[in-house]
């Protein structure tokens, strides 16, 4: 229904998404800038991290595209809407994830996938068959770390109600983290999106692997090959989470 909405306006359609281009275009026009005046950043030159923007970009983008309407939960669980959700003959995740499904997201994956392609022609890989095999490995993994994110966010608005800003901390605040390389963060930090939210197997651990970096934490070699691991483990606790969330909801009591 959203989409035939969408295209019934495709000028509109087509003015929305290069504004969603635009705009996440400037996130990578800021990281341009730094390198007009440094060399490197904590040690990685600019094809490094547009390798690593460009990984966080589509993997999340994706995400976004799928599931990105989950931060509206809260209003529904606030105005009573909810429950029209929970009469319907269909998973009440997969209308939540449905709800004003915007397909002009697809400008952020765009500028990603842009992004990752100039950095996969300028960077310097000693290519391997594992290498090229984990390229759309922690792609995918990654896409499914933050849809896993954006289903607790939207648990937690069971409980919370109006936490939108809280859960988009995680999901538009994760990707931005994930852009610049690891070097650049405190050691406590790193440890949080590592062993607490599980961000830094979206790119950060395999990236190392691919472009032959150190890894963060002086983590063994083999963590890089793990995103699938962390991505269902994720996802089942999210699922977990989205469950325990729905069955405590007792609507507005209107």
């Amino acid at each position: 229904m959203w989409l035939r909405s969408t295209m019934t306006y495709r000028a509109s359609f087509a003015m929305t998404t290069f504004g969603n281009f635009a705009t996440t275009a400037l996130d990578f026009v800021a990281i341009m800038l730094m390198f007009s005046r440094v060399d490197a950043l904590g040690g990685y030159s600019l094809p490094e991290v547009a390798f690593l923007y460009g990984l966080s970009s589509v993997a999340f983008g994706v995400a976004d595209l799928a599931i990105g309407s989950m931060d509206r939960l809260g209003r529904r669980v606030r105005d009573g809407t909810l429950d029209t959700l929970l009469v319907r003959p269909a998973p009440v995740l997969a209308q939540v994830a449905a709800d004003r499904f915007a397909l002009r997201r697809l400008g952020r994956v765009t500028q990603g996938s842009l992004v990752l392609g100039y950095a996969l022609v300028t960077v310097d890989i000693d290519w391997t068959a594992a290498k090229l095999v984990l390229m759309p490995v922690m792609l995918l993994s990654g896409a499914l770390i933050f849809c896993a994110v954006f289903v607790a966010g939207a648990a937690f608005q069971f409980v919370a109600q109006d936490a939108s800003e809280v859960q988009n901390a995680f999901t538009y605040g994760g990707t931005t983290l994930l852009q610049y390389p690891p070097t650049v963060f405190g050691r406590e930090l790193v440890r949080g999106v590592t062993f607490v939210l599980p961000l830094a197997f979206v790119n950060w651990l395999p990236a190392s692997y691919v472009l032959g970096r150190p890894y963060p934490l002086d983590l063994p070699e083999w963590v890089a090959f793990t995103p699938p691991v962390v991505a269902a483990v994720c996802c089942v606790l999210a699922g977990v989470a989205w469950r325990a969330g729905l069955r405590s909801y007792r609507s507005t009591g209107s």
